[in-house]
């Protein structure tokens, strides 16, 4: 028997303690990083945990705001001018067809571009890559015109394929072997596409004599694909592909790695992934889109032939696309649609209204430059703690 009163012994086990009432748990604030504040509340919390979303749609609300003020300058209506945009490209037969025309090539350029984000890469050369994977079914279409149809589709997109990762893999390698920025490298690879291109259309072994403008022969009708209605067919294979890639980046291993060497290459090495293989998997693999895009160009849009324009300007609104996705690949989707319906709809603003279409450029331009702020300014500060991040060598970087 121990008596009650004595205290207790110096070596004796101290009396387990009483468990916290749960009221008293709930209100001990969490703080995520040692001396880090507490996150916001309210409404400035809403915005911060659903930036992903919100940053977007500002954006694109500034940008219409900013072209409201610009159609009005004009001197017309600009809620009307949107009613006309809108309504031709979604309400009208010929105008759906044409808003599904740019959006599957937008979706796979804008895949293009968000690949090498989540590497930490910035491609911008998904224009000479479209061109390149354009060209190249235009050679395959000209050289195996016999070919069955079918085999001849398939063919000529695996080329194109093929010569938009090459052309992309130029880069890479220049950024592996070599550290020259991506964004120089893709900048200059794109001018010299548009003058090796050029050369075979305009007087080279793939110049048609009989036209009286420079352009490839046209693809044998059997090879052209022509669409359901409304729907293009490469606008199935752009929505699998989407969903492909957000599938393999989020839930696969190879995904982890590209996306650990996107945060901290440092860490990544330490790991053991290949920041090298890495490089030249996602390049491939963008420039691979991007070639497919250039090949749906050639296959399904009017005339079925490589000239001069082919492009336009998909694969510079491929960029506008990716970050307005915020590098998220289903997040391509709606974004393209949006840029697709404002290009197909452009024409009719002139036409109808007498609206200069080069508004359509500003609201894209306006768009870009809202939604890129906060990348350059991740990028900016985090080439500020490079050194910082390499000697600790963290995975929260």
């Amino acid at each position: 028997m121990v008596d009650p009163d004595l205290p207790p012994a110096k070596d004796a086990p101290a009396p387990a303690a009483e468990p916290a009432p749960a009221e008293a748990v709930a209100a001990v604030p969490v703080v995520a990083e040692r001396g880090a504040p507490p996150p916001p509340t309210g409404v400035l919390g809403f915005l911060v945990r659903h930036q992903a979303i919100v940053v977007p749609l500002v954006a694109v609300l500034l940008a219409f705001a900013i072209g409201a003020i610009l159609i009005r300058a004009q001197g017309f209506n600009p809620t009307y001018a949107y009613q006309v945009l809108f309504k031709h490209s979604f309400l009208t037969e010929g105008g759906l067809l044409a808003t599904l025309q740019k959006t599957t090539p937008l979706i796979l350029v804008g895949l293009a571009v968000a690949i090498p984000l989540k590497v930490g890469l910035f491609n911008i050369g998904g224009q000479g890559q479209l061109m390149a994977g354009g060209i190249g079914a235009a050679w395959v279409g000209y050289a195996l015109r016999d070919l069955p149809p079918a085999l001849l589709v398939i063919v000529a997109v695996i080329v194109a394929v093929l010569f938009g990762a090459m052309w992309a893999s130029i880069a890479a390698l220049l950024k592996t072997t070599r550290g020259v920025h991506e964004v120089i490298s893709t900048i200059m690879l794109n001018s010299i596409a548009v003058g090796i291109i050029d050369w075979f259309i305009n007087g080279g072994p793939l110049a048609d004599k009989g036209q009286p403008f420079p352009t490839s022969p046209a693809l044998p009708e059997g090879a052209r694909l022509l669409p359901f209605g409304v729907i293009p067919w490469g606008l199935p294979v752009a929505l699998i592909l989407a969903a492909v890639v957000a599938w393999m980046l989020n839930r696969t291993t190879l995904g982890f790695e590209l996306q650990t060497v996107g945060r901290n290459k440092f860490a990544a090495t330490y790991a053991g992934i290949g920041t090298t293989k890495a490089t030249l998997f996602a390049m491939g693999m963008s420039g691979g889109l991007a070639g497919l895009a250039g090949a749906l160009e050639l296959l399904q849009i009017e005339p079925y032939r490589y000239q001069n324009g082919i492009a336009g300007s998909l694969g510079f609104d491929g960029i506008t696309i990716a970050l307005l996705a915020r590098g998220n690949p289903l997040g391509t989707i709606p974004a393209a649609i949006l840029v697709g319906a404002m290009r197909a709809g452009a024409p009719t603003l002139q036409f109808q209204l007498g609206i200069r279409p080069e508004v359509v450029d500003v609201l894209l331009a306006i768009t870009l430059l809202m939604v890129s702020l906060p990348v350059v300014a991740k990028w900016i500060f985090r080439r500020h703690a490079a050194k910082q991040t390499q000697l600790a060598g963290s995975w929260g970087a």
